[in-house]
């Protein structure tokens, strides 16, 4: 285990480590083309202060493949802005410079215009931002008959700047090799397969732990294991965007095939859903069953999982998956040998137990939808075609859009405006502290300005300091480099993020990779104060149009998840049992437990952001109850996959199962009982969140649980009737042929797995709603 998280660790500072060599290497592209490069080059690079945000923007973290993206979204950008601004500068002619309050709405015009479509990409937004804000500050300066011709060329000069940054992120990502996206997650894929080989050990040896003491003892040792492994899928994801980009004929030969993201992300629910069943429930004694008997069972598991463990190796993007192959292997073996293990079975963790192992083994859920379903799916498609330009149009102007939009508008105007009140020379610098830092969404306002205004301080000091100490220009550009390095490494920080690392990484660059641009210590106070000007006009946007610190929000988000949770909790209630009736329903069920993961996960992160954000005159944040409310809410999102996916696999074979019709009569019988245990789960959620005093409803929401309670229908670590009852008369039934064996086996692995899992998200909800109710208590003193 630790020769895992040791490797794991080398490797992550190793790909931090070549990021930060490489983001350094572009920057010194920018500032040696710029300071050292020929003169006809220099002359047309006026704004290397914007070829280094452009590098900056591009190239920090990034693949190769990313870097192409980036590059493509400038070039997106410059064809937006630069031809209708060399067209706006060539009608004004040989005039004098535009006033302030017209330039200021000028660039709100044209932040309006880039930020509303949704087809734009983040990024080529923030760099068209940019290239607005220096060619309208530029026409408050640079007016005047005697520099018409330059006025017209300014844009070009803009487009040429862009290109420089762009071009020194290509570079930067190929010398001395490429640094690609693919190598990267191919490594990162191989060291996820030994650390889930290591953990699915850890687990199988827990399963046969002799008490709770020795079963928690192996557990712990787990816990690290399960955090390196959700960072490494986290960064695999982060990795992948860019592969298409280095591969783009990829997509013409594999449209079945799954990301390694996401194929990894499947393997990792499944193994927090094996963790979970250890977790919540108690050993059993070693009495129980013959131990010799079980040690070939788990034997006979730990094969199969170090050949799924070699196959996750091969989910690198070079090499196909051999799922038929491998799938049809590992199905001709019964998973769960029922007739030796049958003591266990009064037991309802362990039926879950096998069953996530069987579903990782087997990619048994979520791999692939009926062909009915695939049909309907392309209907739905091709309608929704027809319908396209509507769609189009009623995304563009919905209220998101138009808020972001008029967000981004109004801010930059003010910015521009009192920016270049203040000094006409240096105005750019406050739209620009904008320009590059706008996010779609919302976000905690007092967080991202607090890191800002610190990374641009700390990174315009050192400036200083190397400005003061050396005064050859060679000197300063090799005082930059391990800066940009410490500032890439800076972007991990909980302290700074993303947000403030660019920040003082930006802050030294346009002091130290730069000329003629006066004195530094003079300079670093002016753009200082631009910089806080450009901040204040952010706060005071964003404010006046969404008036939400990060606690609020973190309180508002939870409310819209627990009316996704109903949501689902109401879907799941109704879902069939034949198949003939499920060709859509399920795929609806996954596209609401879809958006309720992602507001699970959306959560987490306004939590994180209100960990950090100042309290000044409000309540401390209650952190400790929201991170535990964002560790129930995420095991109920588990528990729903796993209930729909018993239920899917339950319909499948209840459309192919030979037995007997009184069998499948009490199958229905039982998935009818856990409907309406969900039901009853759906009645209280609602219940609970719809009163509006908690003091006055405190009784009844507690009466309405322990109802609740009364209802369910069995207890987690018991088994159903069906389970006990089958098991008992016709497993150990000679004449019983070996198919519907098999047929039995999986249906009663699914129905205690299901059983499981409703009692363990009943138990969830309760847990979710202590939470709540916590909070309530401390907002409401």
């Amino acid at each position: 285990m630790a020769s895992t998280i040791a490797g794991r660790s080398r490797i992550a500072w190793r790909m931090r480590l070549n990021s930060a060599v490489r983001t350094a290497t572009a920057c010194a592209i920018v500032g040696g083309a710029t300071i050292y490069g020929p003169k006809p080059l220099v002359s047309e690079i006026k704004f290397a202060a914007f070829s280094y945000l452009t590098a900056v923007i591009i190239v920090s973290d990034a693949s190769l493949g990313d870097t192409l993206k980036g590059c493509w979204h400038a070039f997106c950008a410059t064809v937006q802005v630069v031809p209708l601004a060399m067209l706006a500068r060539w009608i004004m002619g040989p005039t004098g410079g535009l006033q302030l309050g017209l330039v200021a709405l000028v660039v709100a015009v044209a932040a309006f215009l880039v930020a509303l479509p949704e087809c734009t990409h983040l990024t080529a937004k923030r760099i068209a931002f940019g290239q607005i804000v220096l060619v309208c500050s530029d026409a408050v300066i640079g007016g005047g008959a005697s520099r018409s011709t330059a006025g017209f060329m300014h844009p070009v000069y803009v487009a040429a700047s862009t290109g420089l940054g762009a071009l020194a992120s290509v570079l930067a990502l190929l010398v001395p090799y490429p640094g690609l996206a693919h190598s990267k997650v191919r490594k990162l894929c191989e060291v996820y397969a030994e650390n889930a080989s290591q953990r699915m050990n850890i687990y199988l040896r827990t399963f046969r732990a002799e008490d709770d003491h020795a079963k928690m003892e192996l557990i712990s040792q787990a816990k690290p294991l399960s955090e390196t492994g959700a960072k490494l899928l986290q960064s695999i994801r982060i990795l992948q965007e860019g592969m298409q980009w280095e591969r783009p004929w990829s997509r013409c030969f594999k449209h079945n095939s799954l990301c390694p993201g996401d194929r990894l992300e499947r393997v990792e629910l499944q193994m927090r859903g094996i963790e979970y069943s250890l977790v919540s429930s108690p050993a059993f004694p070693v009495q129980v069953v013959d131990q010799e008997q079980l040690s070939n069972v788990l034997k006979g598991v730990s094969v199969q999982l170090e050949q799924k463990m070699e196959q996750v190796t091969r989910f690198s993007p070079s090499h196909s998956m051999t799922e038929p192959e491998t799938r049809g292997e590992l199905m001709e073996k019964p998973l769960l040998p029922l007739d030796p293990m049958f003591p266990m079975l009064k037991f309802g963790w362990v039926l879950f137990y096998f069953s996530c192992i069987d579903m990782l083994l087997n990619d048994a859920a979520g791999t692939c939808f009926s062909s009915r379903e695939l049909q309907n799916r392309r209907e739905k498609t091709e309608f929704s075609i027809v319908r396209a330009f509507k769609t189009w149009i009623l995304k563009l102007v919905s209220k998101e859009r138009l808020r972001f939009a008029f967000k981004c508008s109004l801010a930059l105007g003010l910015a521009m405006l009192f920016g270049l009140i203040f000094d006409k020379e240096n105005g750019c610098w406050a739209g620009l502290t904008l320009a590059i830092s706008f996010v779609q969404g919302r976000q905690a306002v007092f967080t991202v300005a607090n890191t800002r205004g610190q990374g641009t301080a700390i990174g315009s000091v050192y400036g200083v300091i190397w400005c003061f100490l050396f005064h050859h220009e060679e000197l300063r550009l090799l005082a930059l480099l391990p800066w940009i390095i410490f500032t890439s490494f800076l972007r991990y920080s909980k302290m700074y993020g993303q947000t403030g690392g660019v920040s003082a990484a930006i802050g030294a660059l346009l002091i130290l990779g730069r000329k003629n641009y006066g004195e530094p210590n003079e300079f670093a106070i002016v753009r200082l104060t631009e910089v806080f000007i450009g901040l204040t006009a952010f706060l005071a946007v964003e404010l006046l149009l969404q008036p939400i610190r990060a606690a609020t929000l973190a309180k508002n988000h939870l409310r819209q998840t627990l009316h996704s949770l109903r949501d689902c909790l109401k879907e799941i209630s109704t879902c069939p049992v034949q198949k003939n009736q499920t060709a859509i329903k399920f795929h609806e069920l996954r596209d609401k437990q879809r958006n309720l993961s992602s507001l699970v996960c959306e959560l987490k992160k306004i939590v994180a952001d209100a960990e950090f954000e100042p309290d000044f005159w409000y309540l401390p944040f209650r952190t400790s109850c929201y991170q535990k409310l964002v560790g129930h809410l995420s095991n109920i999102v588990d528990m729903l996959y796993f209930i729909t996916s018993n239920f899917e696999r339950l319909s499948d074979l209840s459309e192919t199962s030979t037995l007997c019709k009184e069998f499948q009569e009490q199958m229905s019988s039982e998935l009818e009982l856990f409907q309406e245990t969900l039901s009853s789960s759906v009645e209280y959620l609602e219940k609970a969140h719809s009163i509006e005093s908690q003091a006055d409803s405190q009784e009844a929401v507690n009466e309405e649980f322990r109802d609740l309670e009364a209802r369910k229908l069995q207890n987690p670590d018991s088994p159903s009737a069906l389970i006990t009852e089958n098991n008992e008369v016709e497993t150990n039934n000679e004449e019983v042929g070996e198919d519907n064996r098999r047929q039995r086996q999986k249906m009663i692995q699914c129905l205690g797995a299901l059983g499981f899992c409703i009692s363990s998200l009943v138990k969830e909800i309760d847990e979710t709603e202590i939470c709540r109710k916590e909070i309530d208590q401390w907002e409401s003193h």
